[in-house]
């Protein structure tokens, strides 16, 4: 059962900056907590986003000087970014922002995956050198990297493309040989072997994420000995990270 406030009560108020599991799971977390009082930001990038159990507001706030008023203005006194791990903008917005108004910040992310025996990796420092990585890996490419940077794979037009996301690319790349898929995570792996198979699929393009939710591509990849061309992620800003929800309410109730 959810905790009751006392009337005049304080309370901690938090902004979670989110669009990942992590970031629903931690909202579920705090619904009705006594001493957190907590709202999530979602960028609005998702159609049909699911829906936190939390206050939530939709939309860019307007870059650092944007997010910097919000701060001050709603009187948060900490930030959890737990936004995907490759959106990058956002979160060196929430830093500079966060330290515009000293206000304290934790990055609540997912461990990277890490190869392991049997897996063929191609570490690629961003989408256009991935693009340029398949030239010589076979015909067919599983892009599993969302819908955001498909557009980088134009540079390499013949080959054949399996695109999954949740929702479409707009507008669609200029890929004669290109097949969209609209999907939403988790996978299993004898699907992901499946669906690799029915596709001729010979090499997967990933970003390392991390997580539970789509690592299953991974391990169809490495059975079907199928080399996978892994997008590392962007340089990090300096901000802690807190790895998984319960280390994140711990942080936030040392504060409460």
């Amino acid at each position: 059962m959810a905790a009751v406030r006392t009337k005049g009560e304080a309370v901690l108020k938090v902004l979670i900056l989110g669009g990942t599991t992590e970031a629903t799971a931690l909202a579920r977390r705090l619904a009705g907590h006594d001493r957190i009082d907590a709202a999530v930001s979602l960028a609005g990038r998702t159609k049909n986003p699911a829906l936190p159990p939390l206050p939530t507001r939709i939309g860019g706030f307007g870059g650092v000087e944007g997010l910097a008023t919000y701060l001050e203005a709603e009187g948060i006194q900490a930030v959890i970014d737990a936004t995907h791990p490759f959106a990058d903008q956002i979160s060196a917005n929430a830093a500079a922002a966060c330290a515009r108004r000293s206000v304290p910040l934790r990055l609540l992310t997912r461990a990277p995956w890490v190869a392991g025996e049997g897996d063929r990796w191609i570490g690629s420092p961003d989408m256009a050198t991935a693009a340029q990585a398949l030239r010589g890996l076979g015909e067919g490419v599983f892009l599993t990297i969302g819908r955001q940077e498909v557009a980088a794979f134009e540079a390499v037009p013949d080959k054949r493309y399996l695109i999954r996301a949740v929702d479409p690319p707009e507008p669609m790349p200029a890929l004669p040989r290109a097949t969209l898929i609209l999907d939403r995570g988790p996978f299993t792996v004898e699907a992901e072997v499946a669906l690799m198979r029915k596709h001729d699929i010979d090499v997967v393009v990933s970003k390392n994420s991390g997580g539970a939710a789509t690592d299953a591509k991974l391990e169809a990849a490495r059975r079907l000995g199928l080399p996978v061309v892994m997008v590392e992620r962007p340089a990090g800003n300096g901000v802690q990270e807190l790895h998984g929800v319960d280390a994140a309410v711990a942080w936030l109730e040392g504060m409460a």
